[in-house]
């Protein structure tokens, strides 16, 4: 959880983040990203959501979703530069796991990154410490990247910066927060305007 001025921060970015968040995925959004955040028909399509993936973890350590078979695990695909959604998404799954209390042991929450070209497992690890102790950040070769994003159809891009200094930009990117079963099976998705009280209800039904 978060302590000083930057538990301060990062909950004031929150709050703000999930007013922009929908005010985004609503209004302002591309088709593009719209469309790729659209909820995803109960049909068979839906078995295709997640797979095999082959990651780095915060500390350097080879991971593959195997590591965390056994668990339920709430999966949002962000990056650590990301200015509104993603701080905002991981506060609301920190709240979900604060709520769920002692049962939250068997819930694993994990950010994989789409911007793997700064997200390095040093970046990753000061940043997941701003919120719930057991987030693990995962990052990856470019491949390894697309591979899991792909796996969860989850889109992003990046976006150029206005100063044309190409090493400021900004990442399009789907916003799901994804409840994965323990056997890798996937249960559902909670869109970017979820609350904590609804993610847990959800959550405290499985466990």
């Amino acid at each position: 959880m978060f302590s000083g001025r930057s538990g301060a921060i990062i909950a004031t970015i929150a709050v703000i983040g999930w007013f922009a968040a929908g005010l985004y995925y609503f209004v302002l959004a591309p088709e593009s990203v719209r469309n790729s955040q659209m909820p995803i028909a109960q049909t068979e399509a839906t078995a295709a959501i997640g797979g095999p993936f082959s990651l780095v973890d915060q500390d350097g350590k080879r991971v593959t979703d195997q590591t965390y078979a056994g668990k339920f695990l709430l999966i949002y695909f962000g990056y650590t530069y990301c200015p509104d959604v993603c701080p905002s998404s991981l506060y609301a799954m920190t709240e979900t796991l604060d709520i769920l209390g002692e049962k939250a042991a068997r819930v694993q929450p994990i950010l994989i990154t789409v911007d793997p070209e700064r997200d390095t497992p040093e970046i990753l690890k000061q940043y997941v410490t701003n919120f719930h102790p057991s987030l693990v950040g995962l990052t990856g070769s470019p491949v390894e990247v697309t591979a899991a994003a792909k796996a969860y159809r989850v889109y992003f891009a990046k976006a150029a910066g206005d100063d044309g200094d190409p090493n400021n930009y900004l990442m399009d990117h789907s916003a799901f927060i994804f409840l994965m079963a323990p056997d890798g099976a996937y249960i559902t998705h909670f869109s970017p305007t979820a609350t904590p009280a609804e993610m847990a209800e959800r959550l405290a039904g499985l466990l």
